[in-house]
């Protein structure tokens, strides 16, 4: 693998618009075939790709998967690695997975219910991460990438990694 590159639009409309593109040899890589999109846990485990969005200021934060696949999963969290216990129905979203020889493209749109209290009027701090599986080794090895890998191994959960900034669109005129 080659690179990775990440982008995050938020948009007028108050959904957070996601992008990766992942270049090199595919061939070497253990990439999900498509699947029917639904809520799936443990994502991680194998290519997928993740957001964690947060508000400044505030502790609590949201963490999204998305599969090439087009599963994804989300969940709520009050603090470090602590997950809310309520029960939170998020939206299904949006995911686009585009594999060509010598990249992977995938984009998610998330809509604003799903983002953590308050984002609308606050700023969001952002960690774009991926975790890539070789599939031309034994024990199917993985990568972890980041905007920034802010402790010495790998944890995106780690707020300090969260360095991509956001403030919010103002509305789109009528």
């Amino acid at each position: 693998m080659r690179s990775i590159e990440g982008c995050a639009t938020w948009r007028t409309d108050g959904h957070l618009e996601l992008a990766w593109c992942l270049r090199g040899d595919m061939a070497r890589l253990r990439i999900p075939e498509p699947r029917t999109p639904d809520c799936t846990d443990g994502l991680w485990q194998h290519t997928c790709f993740e957001a964690f969005v947060g508000v400044a200021g505030d502790a609590a934060y949201r963490e999204f998967n998305f599969s090439p696949s087009g599963q994804w999963a989300s969940y709520a969290f009050s603090g470090y690695r602590q997950r809310e216990t309520a029960i939170i129905a998020f939206t299904p979203p949006q995911i686009v997975a585009r594999l060509f020889a010598g990249r992977l493209e995938i984009e998610a749109i998330i809509a604003p219910l799903d983002l953590p209290p308050m984002a609308a009027t606050a700023r969001l701090q952002i960690a774009l991460a991926a975790v890539v599986e070789a599939a031309d080794t034994i024990d199917g090895c993985h990568s972890y990438w980041a905007l920034q890998h802010p402790a010495a191994l790998p944890d995106f959960h780690h707020r300090d990694g969260f360095t991509l900034e956001l403030s919010p669109s103002p509305p789109s005129p009528d």
